[in-house]
């Protein structure tokens, strides 16, 4: 009888340990990618400006982007860097930045292109695929609007954005082309834009 009661012990044992190790298992196959490595993201490399950075108001500043995108569907549009001022979007109320949430970061960022007017910018035509991690190269420059100027206020601020839109190409009255860009919402398009701004 004490043979059979140890193997019974030995048998609630293991079954205890290979429940516990399944246990791990099924936890391990729910832990999901994080949301930057499920969506199409922009990133910033390197720039010549820093975040925070003070420009000087009423001059013409030069930016110089690396950055990459990392495509987790098909996507056709542009790829834009655009300088934007907003009177009514403070730089305070905003989470910018290569080391924020991201999620956070791309609500802010639509709600940016929303309440703003662009002051410069770079476009580049794209077209990507899952797992394609594509470098663009930007360069442009921008006016800072000068002290007073309405584009910004005194509440507002200067952003620089990276993000991808949908475009349509113009003829302009100088017989130049353009390109009119609607920026795709992050949420909708499962794209996260990244960007960051200046102080006043």
């Amino acid at each position: 009888m004490a043979f059979h009661m140890r193997r019974s012990i030995r048998a609630r044992a293991c079954a205890t340990v290979l429940l516990l190790l399944g246990a791990g298992t099924v936890a391990g196959c729910f832990d999901a990618p994080k949301l930057e490595d499920r969506w199409t993201r922009a990133d910033i490399l390197t720039s010549n400006v820093a975040a925070n950075q003070t420009l000087t108001p009423g001059t013409m500043q030069s930016f110089q982007l690396k950055t990459t995108v990392t495509y987790r569907d098909q996507v056709t549009g542009y790829a834009v860097a655009e300088l934007r001022a907003s009177s009514t979007v403070p730089r305070t109320s905003v989470i910018l930045g290569t080391t924020v949430p991201r999620l956070r970061m791309a609500q802010d960022i639509d709600r940016i292109l929303q309440n703003s007017v662009p002051m410069g910018r770079a476009i580049r035509a794209v077209t990507g695929w899952d797992h394609l991690i594509q470098p663009i190269d930007f360069n442009f420059t921008a006016p800072v609007p000068a002290a007073g100027d309405s584009s910004m206020g005194p509440g507002g601020g200067l952003f620089l954005v990276c993000y991808l839109g949908s475009g349509v190409r113009i003829e302009l009255a100088s017989g130049a082309d353009s390109v009119i860009v609607t920026p795709y919402v992050s949420g909708v398009q499962q794209i996260l834009p990244v960007g960051m701004s200046f102080a006043p």
